[in-house]
């Protein structure tokens, strides 16, 4: 609560409380006690209705930011490549319509279906937001790659499958790259 005293007019004391809340609405609330004479009671009054107008206006003009998220698409180029063939795998990072050229981390974890090993490879940023890895496999399967991006405080992780070769059996839903990073989040890395 902020409490003024003003000495005015007459050696007249006048106490003005004012109180000001502010609810989600944005909206104010006044509670005014003012002690002394009419007029300035009347001219107290008028100054804290212009204040209150000045501060609604104010208020109702500012301009509310639509929140931006992080965004990460995923492309594989071919999604069914051969043995000892170059795979191309992109992250293509925004934030909001920004092009995220300086992401704190962009790391891919790719595995063959079933296997317990995952490599993790971390990744620089090529152009225009994009970061790419171009990799060959020596060994025919259905392959994951999970796209761990870290930019503006967030975490994105998408997932895609390619084939290499002649598809093996894939994986089913409970088996994903979650475990994996779980036992390195618990590392400490």
């Amino acid at each position: 609560m902020l409490s003024y005293t003003f000495q005015m007019f007459n050696s007249k004391l006048v106490y003005l409380y004012f109180h000001l809340f502010h609810n989600l609405n944005s909206t104010f609330y006044w509670i005014i006690y003012i002690k002394g004479s009419k007029i300035m009671k009347k001219f107290l009054l008028s100054i804290m209705v212009i204040f209150s107008g000045f501060l609604t206006i104010a208020c109702s003009q500012e301009v509310e930011e639509e929140p931006q998220f992080l965004d990460v698409q995923l492309t594989i180029n071919p999604e069914k490549g051969e043995v000892n063939e170059d795979i191309s795998m992109e992250a293509k990072v925004t934030y909001g319509t920004e092009q995220v050229k300086d992401a704190d981390e962009v790391k891919f974890e790719i595995w063959r279906a079933n296997d317990e090993e995952h490599e993790k490879i971390v990744i620089d940023h090529s152009e225009n937001g994009i970061y790419k890895l171009t990799k060959a496999f020596k060994e025919d399967g259905t392959y994951y790659v999970v796209a761990h991006v870290t930019a503006r405080s967030m975490h994105y992780m998408p997932k895609k499958e390619f084939i290499i070769g002649k598809p093996s059996e894939p994986e089913g839903e409970t088996n994903s790259s979650t475990h994996d990073m779980d036992e390195e989040e618990n590392s400490g890395h």
